[in-house]
């Protein structure tokens, strides 16, 4: 079931890795009208929001003195009755230290329908990303989640009372007040030499983790600058990690790769980079458009049958020829007796998703290599594509003898990217920026300029030529020119910082 207009979703996200939500959490997210979310929602999820939803961030920064609760509690509100359905995006699981219920109490005294969403807590994710289990036979069949944070100076949570009792202890919110909150914990009889770790930004891809002990992981945790968010562990378990550590084996953990393409067309090359450690910065630095003009296009759908071949070079163009032809009130059997070509899988998978199959895929992923595929010809050809793009295909069929008709079916116009990103790629935060074509190329130097110390990775040779016209050093093409290409040359560059 879909989300309910005037009806509000109290929706536990996780504790940052986006694949954590749930199903039901994600059901909503992608029907809702309205997100409110905290800071530590991934921003992946807020793209799994339909595009004309709006997301309004009411969480609390770092450093912040002040609540934003009173704003989070008003909009919850108004925005229900306004007729929207709201989803309440938080961090982690709603009814563990994140306020739901007051949230839940507020809804019900308004009279305003409501559910809650569980979410996985991060006080069970994180230990476990950590590779460190909260409780193991023999070991700890217990543990308590305390938060650690201080309220007018004082420390919430009793915990001289949580000296004994249960094996494992998880605080969270705490680094602030960790050496108070350990030192209390010492004084009331735990031992000093228990095994400790301290895990910032856990699930992500930002992960990192200190182990110590009990007396010293807060001096450890402030010699390494451990800082929000982060979840400290203390009990026997944590002397497992060495052994389960199985998040720290992921070969881009530690490292933050930019992705450029509009949110919508990067999940793939998004999750993959996730799937492998590495921390995902949304840089997107093109957007897709209408072309200046659908004439050419227009013409060609009416003559489609007349063609010996119709090429597609990229996904984009697939989807936007599609749309103009459904425009046109036709489908895939407009195409009669033509013959499909695709540059790249990913473009002729496209293409099975309305219903054709290509009758030629290259086996290197470029325009040159299609060209040469199609060999000597005398027939004509539809070129369906990015308006102005580049010359040297529709150059190189006619040299072939083909009679090619080159359609604009969507363009490239620059995108604006989240300052916060660009701050972090300025600040040198970023090792990694991929770039998928001469507009991003193009985009990076005009929306980005400082490129910091990030080793640009291209997905073929004409972007690759695009950003060195620019007076970027490109550090690595993608073997094959695909998104697979483009992970696998970020391990290789990234094998090589790590073991030079």
């Amino acid at each position: 079931m879909t989300a309910i207009p005037g009806t509000v979703y109290l929706v536990g996200a996780g504790p940052g890795d986006p694949g954590l939500i749930t199903v039901r959490g994600l059901e909503l997210l992608r029907s809702c009208d309205v997100v409110l979310h905290d800071r530590l929602v991934a921003p992946q999820l807020l793209d799994e929001a339909p595009p004309g939803a709006e997301r309004i961030f009411v969480g609390k920064r770092a450093g912040e003195t002040h609540s934003r609760q009173v704003v989070s509690d008003a909009l919850l509100v108004s925005k229900a009755r306004e007729g929207k359905s709201v989803v309440r995006l938080k961090g982690g699981d709603p009814f563990v230290f994140g306020r739901g219920a007051e949230e839940a109490a507020l809804l019900r005294d308004a009279s305003i329908p409501f559910e809650v969403v569980p979410g996985v807590s991060s006080a069970i994710a994180v230990p476990a990303y950590a590779g460190i289990p909260v409780t193991h036979r023999g070991m700890s069949a217990s543990f308590v989640v305390l938060t650690a944070r201080e309220e007018g100076g004082e420390i919430e949570a009793d915990v001289s009372e949580l000296s004994v009792g249960a094996e494992t202890l998880v605080l969270l919110m705490g680094v602030s007040a960790l050496d108070k909150i350990t030192r209390r914990l010492v004084e009331s009889g735990r031992d000093p030499n228990e095994p400790a770790a301290a895990i910032e930004w856990g699930t992500t891809g930002r992960q990192r983790v200190v182990v110590a002990t009990l007396a010293t992981i807060a001096e450890r945790a402030e010699a390494e600058g451990i800082s929000p968010p982060a979840t400290t562990v203390i009990g026997p378990v944590v002397a497992l990690r060495e052994s389960l550590d199985w998040f720290g084996a992921r070969p881009l953990l530690g490292m933050t790769v930019a992705v450029t393409r509009p949110p919508a067309q990067s999940r793939e090359l998004t999750k993959r980079f996730t799937e492998l450690g590495a921390e995902v910065v949304a840089l997107p630095l093109i957007g897709i458009a209408p072309p200046a003009s659908w004439d050419a296009a227009d013409a060609a759908i009416g003559r489609l049958g007349e063609y010996a071949w119709v090429v597609f070079a990229s996904a984009n163009a697939v989807d936007r020829f599609f749309e103009r032809l459904e425009h046109a009130g036709k489908d895939a059997r407009a195409f009669s007796g033509a013959k499909i070509a695709a540059v790249g899988e990913r473009t002729a998978l496209q293409l099975g998703t309305h219903a054709l199959r290509a009758d030629l895929v290259p086996d290197h992923f470029t325009g040159s290599a299609l060209v040469e595929k199609l060999g000597e010809g005398s027939g004509r050809v539809l070129f369906p594509r990015v308006e102005a793009g580049p010359s040297e295909p529709v150059e190189a069929l006619v040299a072939k003898g083909w009679a090619v008709d080159d359609a604009a079916v969507y363009s490239n116009v620059p995108a604006a990217p989240d300052p916060s990103a660009i701050d972090r790629v300025h600040a040198g935060e970023v090792d990694f920026i991929t770039l998928t074509s001469a507009s991003t190329a193009h985009n990076l130097v005009s929306v980005v300029g400082d490129t910091g110390r990030a080793a640009i990775v291209c997905i073929g040779p004409s972007t690759a030529d695009a950003a060195r016209s620019h007076g970027l050093e490109v550090a690595a093409v993608a073997q094959p020119h695909d998104s697979a290409g483009l992970v696998t040359a970020v391990l290789e560059l990234s094998a090589r910082t790590i073991d030079p």
